[in-house]
């Protein structure tokens, strides 16, 4: 069945709870040929970036800034991925034409009893350091690999905590976290939800939101591919990487070609990873 783009509705919702979940965006034969070229990728297993919680249990993350004709690249600028994205992400006046750009992406993997847990944060937390100055023109979408859920450390979510705006992030052990005391304060009034996935389906979610995910306590791996995008006009003046990704036009190609393209995981030499040894704040 052919995608579609987001209705009025979602859009709707979208804005007024901060996140929005569709289901089954990616059918099983998409999401299936994603997962076995992902588990034997030789460049994501080398450029894994190993993150410790508070507690010592660590969860690894490849991340990289340029999307190309890999199983990834072809998700990430599939035409009504972007076409959602583009309904959602904020424009400024007198932007025209197409506009998303590919800030970057990552494949986040939270093994079997030892993936740790994720601070609460906002991703602008992070962003707003490397000088983004427009928040709304800024999103995430992440791609369930594998089922999630409580269990084995789905993401969870403050229910309209986009609207507070940006909190003040500090370091937590080897994380950057958003101000407890925010956080704290807006538990108290939001709704906490806990964003279970089935394998395929699509989570958008705002820059602002705060969000967070327990360790994996389970027996089953929780995977995930987390795309995030930018407008071209939202320049970020301390961007540590040396790609323009983040200004340049995804060049989109249609929904078809992530199972009819010949393609195979990320070529090392042009993803453009996030090092090791960079501060994992970047993310």
């Amino acid at each position: 069945m052919a995608k579609q783009l987001l209705t009025p509705a979602q859009i709707q919702q979208y804005h007024e709870d901060g996140y929005l979940i569709v289901r089954g965006f990616y059918d099983e034969e998409e999401v299936s040929r994603l997962y076995r070229i992902a588990v034997d990728d030789a460049a994501i297993s080398k450029h894994a970036i190993n993150v410790n919680d508070s507690t010592g249990k660590r969860s690894k993350l490849s991340l990289w800034y340029k999307p190309g004709d890999d199983v990834y690249g072809l998700l990430t600028r599939g035409e009504t991925l972007v076409g959602a994205v583009d309904q959602l992400l904020e424009r400024q006046r007198g932007d025209e034409g197409h506009s998303v750009c590919h800030y970057h992406s990552k494949l986040m993997q939270k093994e079997p009893r030892v993936g740790g847990a994720w601070e609460w944060h906002q991703d602008y937390g992070y962003w707003y350091k490397n000088e983004f100055l427009f928040p709304e023109q800024m999103m995430s979408v992440m791609i369930a690999v594998t089922d999630a859920n409580v269990e084995n450390g789905c993401l969870q979510v403050i229910r309209g905590s986009h609207k507070m705006g940006r909190v003040e992030h500090g370091f937590s052990g080897e994380q950057v976290g958003a101000s407890q005391k925010y956080v704290d304060l807006a538990l108290k009034t939001m709704e906490h939800v806990y964003v279970e996935l089935n394998a395929g389906d699509a989570l958008f979610f705002h820059s602002n939101i705060l969000h967070r995910s327990e360790a994996n306590v389970s027996d089953r791996a929780r995977w995930s591919l987390i795309s995030c995008y930018n407008r071209s006009a939202n320049i970020g003046y301390n961007e540590s990487s040396s790609s323009s990704a983040s200004i340049t036009p995804i060049d989109i190609v249609p929904d078809d070609a992530l199972l009819t393209w010949e393609t195979a995981g990320l070529a090392e030499s042009d993803a453009d990873f996030l090092s090791k040894e960079a501060d994992v704040s970047l993310k």
